[in-house]
C-alpha cells in the first residue's frame, strides 16, 4: 500500500494538479517513493509544456524502465516528425523489455505502457497503442485502463470503454482513478444526463487542499453539455486564471464552444476559434473544422444555381 505522501502524489496527479506537483520537494534518494515522486513530477513537467525540466529530472545514465519512458516522452513531444520515429522505436524496445525477464515492478512496466502508448497515440497508431497498453487483458495496471478508456472514447467506441470498466472493477479497487475512469464514461457517453461526471468533478473541487485547472474545465464541459453555459462559461474563466490567464487547448476549445452558444458572443467565438487555431493546429476541433470546411467547399462546386425563372408578360 502507498505511503499518505505517495497517495498525495498521486491524487495531485490523477486530478491535473500539476503546478503544485511540480513544486513539492523531492523525498530521499534511497526512498521506495523516490521513483515514483520523480515519475509523476516530470509527468507533471511535461504536461505544462515544460519538458526541459522534465529532462532535466531524468539521470541520463538511468536503468530504470519508467525513466527512460519519461525521459523519451519529454523528448517525444517536441520532436519534429522526422525526429520521432527513433523515438518511437525506443517505446517499442521498451514494451519488450517489460514483457521478457525485466527485474521492473509492475507499477514501473504500467508506467512504460501508458507513456509507449500516448506516444502511439500521437502518431495515429490506435491499434499499436491498444495492444501495448494491453486492451480487452486483464492487465491489472488502472491507469493503463484509464488510458485505454480514453482512447476508445476519442474513437466513438464508448461500448469498449465501458467494457474494459466493468473488466477492471472486478480487480481494482474503489479508488479515485476508478471514479475517474466512470466519470469520464459518463461524460463522453452523455449517461444520465452528465450527472455522474459533474457530481465527480464537484466533488474534487471541493477539496479545500487541491487547486486543478484541469478539473475546473471538466467541470465546464460537464455543464456545456447539461446546456448550463453561465456556470460553464464561469468555471473555464477560473481555469483560465489558474493558468496564468493562459489556457490549454482543451479549456480554449470548450471556451470557443460556451461562446458560440451564447448568441451574443459569436464574435468572440470566432476569435477564440482563431486563436485556438493558431496555437493548437492539431486539435481536434479545429481539424474537424477545417475538414468540414473543405467538404462544403467541395460540394458547393459540384452545385449549379439554377436560372431565376423570367417573370411570365
Amino acid at each position: 500500500m502507498d505511503s499518505s505522501e505517495l497517495y498525495h502524489v498521486k491524487q495531485q496527479f490523477t486530478l491535473g494538479a500539476y503546478k503544485s506537483l511540480v513544486d513539492l520537494t523531492l523525498p530521499d534518494a534511497l526512498s521506495p517513493e523516490y521513483n515514483p515522486t520523480l515519475v509523476y513530477q516530470a509527468r507533471a513537467h511535461i504536461a505544462l509544456g515544460n519538458t526541459a525540466a522534465a529532462e532535466a529530472l531524468i539521470p541520463a545514465d538511468t536503468e530504470n524502465v519508467a525513466l527512460k519512458s519519461v525521459a523519451a516522452l519529454a523528448r517525444f513531444v517536441t520532436a519534429d516528425e522526422d525526429a520521432r520515429e527513433p523515438i518511437l522505436e525506443e517505446f517499442r524496445d521498451l514494451s519488450v523489455e517489460i514483457e521478457g525477464e525485466c527485474d521492473a515492478s509492475a507499477w514501473e512496466k504500467g508506467v512504460v505502457r501508458v507513456l509507449a502508448g500516448t506516444a502511439f497515440v500521437r502518431v495515429g497508431e490506435i491499434e499499436e497503442a491498444l495492444e501495448t497498453l494491453g486492451a480487452g487483458n486483464d492487465t491489472q495496471n488502472l491507469e493503463a485502463v484509464a488510458y485505454t478508456v480514453q482512447v476508445y472514447l476519442s474513437i466513438h467506441r464508448p461500448d469498449l470503454a465501458r467494457k474494459e470498466f466493468d473488466r477492471a472493477k472486478r480487480w481494482a479497487e474503489d479508488d479515485l482513478l476508478l471514479q475517474l475512469i466512470e466519470a469520464s464514461i459518463g461524460l463522453g457517453s452523455g449517461k444520465d444526463a452528465y450527472s455522474d461526471a459533474h457530481a465527480f468533478y464537484t466533488e474534487q473541487l471541493a477539496n479545500p487542499s487541491l487547486s486543478s485547472p484541469h478539473l475546473l474545465t471538466a467541470r465546464g464541459v460537464a455543464r456545456l453539455l447539461r446546456g448550463e453555459v453561465p456556470a460553464a462559461t464561469s468555471d473555464l474563466e477560473e481555469a483560465q486564471s489558474q493558468m496564468g490567464g493562459a489556457p490549454d487547448a482543451e479549456t480554449l476549445a470548450a471556451q470557443v464552444i460556451a461562446a458560440g452558444l451564447a448568441a451574443p458572443k459569436a464574435a468572440e467565438a470566432d476569435e477564440l476559434f482563431s486563436k485556438l487555431a493558431a496555437e493548437h493546429p492539431g486539435h481536434p476541433l479545429v481539424t474537424d473544422y477545417h475538414q468540414k470546411a473543405s467538404l462544403f467547399d467541395e460540394l458547393a462546386s459540384k452545385f449549379t444555381v439554377p436560372p431565376l425563372a423570367a417573370a411570365s408578360a
